[in-house]
């Protein structure tokens, strides 16, 4: 990865819903998920209106030079707003995890929390290069924090 490249974002939209559900999809998305099952079009479509249309939830399309790379999303909640983000599939291993989460810890300004499933090694890794601490783990999840 060229060290020049610019990493933005941008709120997703209703024309972005096919490569979001293929993102979603994916095996291994899936498997790091809290809700690992398939997503069908039908369900897919109104969820992404919804979350489009919530002003407390904000889910942004990270692009590199204008290519899609992956998602960040915000929950927006007190005292900490929930994080959590996606890599394109095709993008993974590149470095745009971190990337993209340093650059929704600048968007965003303000307190976050961040779940992680044990085992996913590589988000273990984004959120200590983003900045966030690892707060207490139980056999489902891992909780981190960062503040602003």
């Amino acid at each position: 990865m060229k060290k020049d490249l610019t990493l933005t974002l941008r709120p997703a939209t209703i024309a972005d819903a096919l490569m979001l559900l293929e993102w979603r999809n994916d095996e291994e998305t899936r498997r790091q998920s809290v809700n690992m099952d398939k997503v069908l079009l039908e369900t897919h479509l109104p969820w992404l209106e919804k979350v489009i249309a919530n002003p407390n939830r904000k889910l942004m399309i990270a692009e590199l030079e204008g290519t899609p790379v992956g998602t960040v999303r915000l929950d927006i909640e007190e005292p900490r707003s929930e994080l959590s983000w996606t890599i394109a599939p095709k993008m993974r291993g590149k470095g745009f995890g971190t990337l993209m989460v340093i650059e929704a810890v600048k968007y965003f300004n303000k307190p976050l929390k961040i779940i992680i499933k044990p085992g996913n090694l590589a988000s273990f890794k984004v959120a200590e290069k983003a900045g966030f601490k690892k707060i207490n783990e139980t056999a489902d999840m891992t909780n981190w924090i960062h503040d602003k």
